[in-house]
């Protein structure tokens, strides 16, 4: 059985702790302080600004484990860029700072709305996961795919920042009222 962390407790850790639950997996949801990680992936449910803090207390214990990245990295104080460099990533950056771990991005383009309702429209929810480590992916897919989502692989890590780009877009449509937290993107094959 697939064990998952989930390191914050907002609406988009309790929407992953609720897709991971309908797909098999024994899930940890971790608030703040210092917990014991239990879980084979590690999922990174904060956002952006408190990376440095997760990696900085749970570094020793994310060596070797499935870390996922769900992070979007927005200047949240004017909402017009990404604050990683354009040739880079959120998850770059967070795999340079782990570099004993299987870094993964993932669930960034979705709402926790999706998640949990497992539709985009009348579409199924479209779960795209870019990672260097194909065991890693095939695992967070084997999740994903079980609760009944479609999961997507998106290719290599260096995809994370296109995945990026997407997250910020969808993001700044929904702050701007022309989508709704329920909508989204989604893969139609």
């Amino acid at each position: 059985m697939t064990s998952i962390s989930i390191i914050g407790t907002g609406n988009m850790g309790g929407a992953i702790a609720g897709l991971a639950g309908k797909g098999g997996a024994e899930v940890q949801l971790v608030s703040r302080g210092f917990h014991e990680l239990t879980g084979d992936i590690v999922v990174l449910a904060v956002p952006y600004p408190a990376i440095d803090d997760v990696v900085k207390t749970y570094r020793e214990q994310l060596a070797g484990k499935v870390v996922v990245d769900i992070t979007n990295p927005l200047d949240f104080s004017t909402f017009d860029r990404l604050v990683v460099p354009a040739d880079s990533s959120a998850a770059a950056v967070i795999a340079e700072k782990l570099p004993q771990s299987k870094v993964l991005k993932a669930f960034n383009t979705n709402f926790a709305a999706t998640l949990a309702s497992g539709v985009v429209g009348d579409q199924p929810t479209t779960v795209l996961v870019a990672g260097d480590d194909q065991d890693a992916k095939d695992a967070l897919l084997a999740v994903v795919r079980t609760a009944g989502l479609r999961g997507e692989d998106a290719g290599a890590l260096t995809r994370a920042r296109e995945l990026e780009a997407i997250g910020f877009l969808q993001l700044t449509l929904a702050v701007g009222e022309k989508v709704g937290w329920t909508g989204g993107f989604a893969v139609v094959k």
